[in-house]
Formats: structure tokens, C-alpha cells, sequence
């Protein structure tokens, strides 16, 4: 997903947590961004599909009280991103059967945010004191997020 470019995620990274990603780690996250997001929205499609309605609402996300007071914290940082590149990217997957509410749409650009910002933060549990990202904390905070999300 090319949210912002390499140097974009970088800093949410630096800025969400402290920890430096090397520009090497971008196009994992980015991906790995775009996956969850996505699998969050065919969550959310699904609600919408068992309330009986054609268009997926932002409360049809599955965003847990965790994931809510992440999403305030990363609004806290006063970052935001664009939401077309995000757009692009979800076409490049199977479409989904029902249309998102204007409000979620708006909402997207937060949602991917937040995500980067708990990726973040769970690379800096895994290795506390240390602020360069490995290859391996990365990939243990993939498989944390797949086990949550």
C-alpha cells in the first residue's frame, strides 16, 4: 500500500513508538498494513451482511476498546494520511459486495494510521530498550497482529 512513501512510515514508526524501521521493513509493513486492513473490512461486511443492510458502517469495524484508544492516541500524534492511496490499494483486492458509508471512507486513513502506530508499539514491547526494528520483531509483531486482527 503506498501510503505516504518510505520516509512517511519511517516516521510514524519514529513518532508512534521511537523505533527506527529501515527503509528495507517499509514495503513489509506497508503490506502487512493493507492486508489487515482489508480483512477488517470483509469483517465488516459480514456485520453489515447480518444486520441486513447493503452498506458497510463504521460500526460494522471490528474495532475493540483497544483498538479505539490506539486510534485516539494516534490521532493525538497530529498525523494523518491520504486517503486515495489507501483507495487504490483496497481495489487491487477482490471487491467487496457491499459499499462503505461515506463516514468509514473518511475514517480509512485513520484506521491504516492506527494500525502502523500498534505495529509500532508492539515492536517496542518486544524488544524494550531497543530502538532499531529487527527483522525478526517485525516479524513476531506480524504474527501478534494476524493472531488479533
Amino acid at each position: 500500500m503506498k501510503i505516504e512513501g518510505a520516509y512517511r512510515i519511517e516516521q510514524l514508526f519514529k513518532k508512534a513508538a521511537g523505533m527506527q524501521l529501515a527503509k528495507n521493513k517499509v514495503k513489509e509493513v506497508e503490506e502487512k498494513v493493507d492486508q489487515k486492513l482489508y480483512d477488517m473490512l470483509v469483517t465488516a461486511e459480514e456485520n453489515a451482511g447480518y444486520n441486513d443492510r447493503d452498506v458497510i458502517w463504521l460500526s460494522d469495524m471490528p474495532l475493540t476498546k483497544a483498538m479505539k484508544a490506539s486510534m485516539r492516541k494516534f490521532v493525538e500524534l497530529e498525523e494523518s494520511l491520504e486517503l486515495q492511496p489507501i483507495l487504490d490499494r483496497l481495489a487491487i483486492h477482490p471487491p467487496l459486495k457491499r459499499e462503505m458509508e461515506t463516514e468509514l471512507e473518511k475514517r480509512l486513513p485513520e484506521i491504516v494510521g492506527t494500525l502502523i502506530y500498534i505495529l509500532a508499539n508492539v515492536t517496542k514491547e518486544l524488544s524494550p530498550g531497543d530502538n532499531v526494528v529487527s527483522e525478526e520483531e517485525l516479524k513476531r509483531a506480524f504474527r501478534i497482529l494476524d493472531m488479533t486482527i
